[in-house]
């Protein structure tokens, strides 16, 4: 072979084979070698016999594996059979990642494949001129719809969606704005085709108008409101202070567990004080802002770990913040029957009792205890063991019995006095008895907290930091 190898990429054009340029018929009839991108195409028609690159559709994981192995096979033909042809729906140099994959290749970097990208009709032309706007004096913003959340985060339009292909990805647009925009949007489907719909719906119909396709495009004139602008703004902040800030770049996921732990205990104690601070009527109104505004700080400080850690689960290639928010979404949906199914949970305790079996069959436990960390503090262990042990129907004894097994267990300690000061370990002299009394005490101390819908693991910290303030006071 005389010089690189070469690829020429031609577009098929937006919708039938009229809207295919005479260059790009011009090459398709003369190259010797041909490949489409996908055969799901109105254009694609015409080319009936050629090589396609659909079973990657069928056997891959993700687009992006996709694309990866499309550009893998182009220029691997290249090399070893002489020139390629290889036609993309619409325009190349239009919202087609394998064409920027094909020019980050190595073997085209380096000058091995020559690439070629000849323009071609996008389907930009026909949804503007369906739209009777200019994109330029519009100042219009097209966007990726599966990049939606991100890509249009703070703005307020006019925006041009693109690749709109199935109603889970019309859903996640509807989803990830704040408010719905004031005005209608419109849906673009199968336009210059004989069953083109140009359709203007309300926001809240959105997913439910049409059936979408790849060919489909949605038009929204104007966003009411910012598009998780803050959110997007801390994960880029993160990711800069991960490549900027020499102590965040050494952090790893078992380092940060100690500040998570605390920032947690931080925020309970911040919201203690707003109880407090609501709880009584003669608090200032400054101190109850003040209040407010310090657990706002607090779960700001706390939200910061769960990007973070995030971060580093991404950089690892394990799961993206996308993937938390997601799996948090679906799994809430699907533990909410009686919300989002035609389960009926008249009570509380009802939904408790759905959600401790709808979670044993995901999980596929045993038992409702699996997955309690014996590593929580004592009394929270205790309080969710009992909570656990009523979501599934056990019958526990009620406020008045726990409050009298309380009183018997500090009775008996009472007579046993103080002993002669064996440690617990070596069971001498009934410490062992004496632990085990304590035990029953504190346990029975969480079960009459739970009966009065109180947290005992809350209620002793805060009971010790009153303490702690009068012990400062005193010296």
């Amino acid at each position: 072979m005389d010089g690189p190898a070469r690829i020429d990429v031609v577009g098929l054009g937006p919708a039938g084979s009229d809207l295919v340029t005479a260059g790009a018929l011009s090459l398709l009839a003369d190259a010797p070698l041909v490949f489409l991108r996908t055969g799901r195409h109105p254009a694609a028609a015409a080319l009936a016999g050629t090589r396609t690159f659909d079973h990657h559709y069928e056997s891959a994981a993700t687009f992006e594996d996709v694309y990866r192995s499309i550009v893998a096979d182009l220029v691997d033909a290249a090399l070893a059979g002489g020139p390629v042809t290889y036609a993309v729906p619409g325009s190349p140099t239009v919202a087609e990642r394998t064409v920027v994959l094909l020019a980050a290749d190595p073997r085209v970097r380096s000058g091995e494949v020559t690439v070629v990208v000849h323009p071609s009709v996008s389907f930009l032309d026909l949804a503007f001129a369906r739209l009777g706007v200019d994109p330029v004096d519009a100042g219009v913003r097209i966007v990726d719809a599966e990049r939606f959340a991100v890509d249009a985060a703070g703005e307020r339009g006019p925006l041009l969606v693109a690749q709109c292909w199935s109603r889970e990805v019309l859903s996640d647009v509807k989803l990830s704005v704040d408010a719905a925009p004031h005005a209608r949007v419109t849906l673009l489907h199968h336009l210059g085709l004989p069953d083109e719909q140009v359709v203007e719906v309300g926001w809240e119909d959105l997913d439910r108008s049409i059936g979408p396709d790849h060919l489909t495009s949605l038009w929204v004139p104007r966003l009411a409101a910012p598009v998780a602008s803050e959110l997007v703004a801390l994960d880029e902040l993160v990711h800069t202070l991960r490549e900027r800030c020499p102590w965040d770049r050494r952090q790893t996921h078992a380092s940060l567990g100690r500040h998570l732990l605390e920032e947690s205990y931080e925020v309970l104690e911040a919201i203690d004080a707003v109880d407090a601070a609501d709880a009584s009527g003669a608090t200032p109104a400054d101190i109850v802002e003040d209040a407010v505004a310090h657990l706002e700080e607090e779960l700001g400080d706390l939200l910061f770990q769960v990007y973070f850690h995030a971060t580093l689960a991404a950089e690892e290639g394990r799961f993206t913040l996308a993937d938390v928010a997601r799996g948090v979404h679906d799994k809430l949906v699907a533990r909410h029957p009686h919300v989002f199914g035609d389960v009926t949970a008249e009570t509380a305790d009802d939904v408790a009792t759905n959600w401790e079996a709808i979670k044993k069959v995901e999980k596929g436990r045993t038992s409702v205890t699996e997955g309690i960390p014996t590593a929580l503090p004592a009394l929270a262990l205790a309080a969710k063991l009992q909570r656990k042990a009523t979501a599934i129907g056990m019958v526990l004894p009620g406020l008045a019995d726990e409050a009298v097994r309380v009183a018997d267990a500090a009775a008996r300690l009472a007579e046993a006095g103080d002993g002669p000061g064996e440690t617990v370990a070596d069971g001498a002299g009934g410490a062992r008895a004496r632990a085990e009394e304590v035990g029953d005490l504190l346990f029975a101390a969480a079960a009459v907290a739970r009966a009065l819908g109180v947290d005992p693991e809350t209620a002793l910290l805060s009971r010790s930091v009153a303490f702690r303030a009068e012990v400062e006071a005193r010296g």
